[in-house]
């Protein structure tokens, strides 16, 4: 394309500015300019060469990435009962496609951020996506339990890195200023994908057979690969320069991103304690045919829309102090969904809470992931990126396979308990994170 080695060229030199001029516009509650004062908004980012309307088609296929990645990996959710059936395999089995999936997410992710971070950027994003594509293709013709479990396994090794390597052009798009907006936009795709795999996948396999369901993600796979790979722009590597291996580990050793991460394992555990097992709640527990059903799901999916939206709100306006309050809500949800029993009527209400709560801590999270980087260990950047979807799906595998163990022994009604005290076990990590990270905070501002 046209420019693209003159981007090769200045990469570095334009991030380094953006970057530094970033960091104190993304950083939840620092001080903003009074009226009057100069703008810092950074005139120069990566792409600020490109038109307008190029930037903002690469930005929406950015957006589409998301919608695959959510597509591919939640799918399995809204036809979990036919792949019971289609493959002879218990509840519990079946949600092992979700928790192995987000076990190699969560596994995959920081290795290969780590390792494979002097390559660059566009040339790791066209290698994700081909595996990416060829791991959707398997799961859609797998004819056994075995072959579609190591599918999600390698779907679940790429899906994080390409999301990871996504999120660092949001910035290089669209300027630091908009940069959390934007990243926000990316996680509601994922959630309007969430939407449709569940919801949609529910009344396909209802009404015609649960392959068609496969077939479609593997469809959006595609065409994300090859437009994706003919439109974005050609880059040099993300991050402010290369740092070693054991240099970019040390960012994982702050006690801020430590509790960040447990602020994931817990709070999204919590959900997906309950919501690996929706499909199976709702028409067993609560007795809904597989339409009404699905007509839950897709409230449910347009609510976490919201809550995505919700999140990047939450981190412009309150940073990671409106977390404890969150978690207390969320904890409050799901203790309710446990006492409702089989009132359809309050369980379904305390099922659109913990929607709209789903997703609310993540943008923040991210901005103190990338601000602890920017401030200690700048060459780790890529890695920085990669914290928030793997301690996500860290979250996701721990929340499916704990409801594994409650739905086995304990039964479905239980799910909503064991939630509710992993909310507060998170809401306890939040308070802890927001202590280190002020404290990094104090002590840099001090060497200054």
């Amino acid at each position: 394309m046209t420019g693209d080695k003159t981007y090769d060229r200045t990469d570095d030199t334009i991030r380094s500015k953006a970057a530094a001029s970033a960091s104190s516009s993304e950083c939840a509650n620092e001080p903003r300019a009074q009226k009057g004062e100069p703008s810092k908004e950074p005139l120069l980012f990566l792409y600020a060469n490109l038109s307008a309307a190029r930037r903002r088609v690469c930005y929406g296929l950015l957006v589409l990435l998301g919608f695959s990645l959510g597509c591919s990996e939640f799918v399995v959710i809204g036809i979990e009962p036919e792949l019971a059936e289609a493959f002879d395999c218990s509840l519990a089995r079946v949600g092992d496609l979700i928790s192995w999936f987000a076990l190699s997410y969560a596994i995959a992710t920081p290795l290969l951020a780590i390792f494979t971070s002097q390559f660059r950027r566009s040339s790791l994003l066209a290698v994700y996506l081909f595996v990416f594509v060829v791991g959707n293709l398997v799961s859609m013709v797998a004819e056994s339990f075995e072959l579609l479990l190591a599918s999600r396994v390698l779907m679940g090794a790429v899906a994080g890195p390409l999301l990871a390597v996504g999120t660092t052009y949001v910035p290089d798009l669209l300027g630091p200023k908009h940069s959390s907006m934007g990243i926000s936009v990316v996680y509601a795709a994922f959630s309007i994908a969430l939407v449709l795999a569940t919801s949609a996948g529910r009344f396909i396999a209802e009404y015609l057979t649960w392959h068609i369901a496969m077939e479609g993600a593997f469809a959006f796979a595609l065409i994300t690969a090859i437009l994706l790979r003919f439109i974005m722009p050609k880059s040099a590597h993300g991050s402010d320069g290369v740092a070693s291996p054991a240099n970019q580990l040390r960012l994982l050793k702050e006690p801020a991103v430590i509790f960040g991460v447990l602020i994931f394992l817990f709070g999204i555990g919590a959900v997906y304690t309950f919501y690996g097992y929706v499909a199976p709640y709702l028409e067993t527990t609560l007795g809904l045919s597989a339409a009404q059903s699905g007509g839950v799901l897709l409230v449910f999916g347009c609510i976490c829309f919201v809550s995505d939206i919700l999140s990047g709100v939450i981190d412009l306006r309150f940073g990671m102090k409106a977390l404890p309050p969150i978690f207390v809500a969320l904890a409050a949800a799901l203790f309710g969904l446990w006492l409702a029993g089989a009132n359809a009527a309050l369980a379904i209400a305390a099922t659109f809470v913990i929607a709209l709560l789903m997703y609310s801590f993540s943008i923040p999270c991210i901005t103190m992931f990338m601000d602890v980087a920017r401030r200690k260990h700048p060459g780790a950047l890529i890695l920085a990126a990669s914290v928030e979807p793997t301690s996500f799906n860290i979250g996701i595998s721990f929340g499916t396979a704990a409801g594994g163990l409650v739905v086995t022994n304990l039964g479905l009604q239980a799910v909503g308990l064991v939630g509710g005290i992993f909310a507060l076990l998170a809401c306890a990590c939040s308070v802890a994170a927001i202590v280190s990270w002020r404290k990094i905070r104090a002590e840099r501002a001090l060497a200054r």
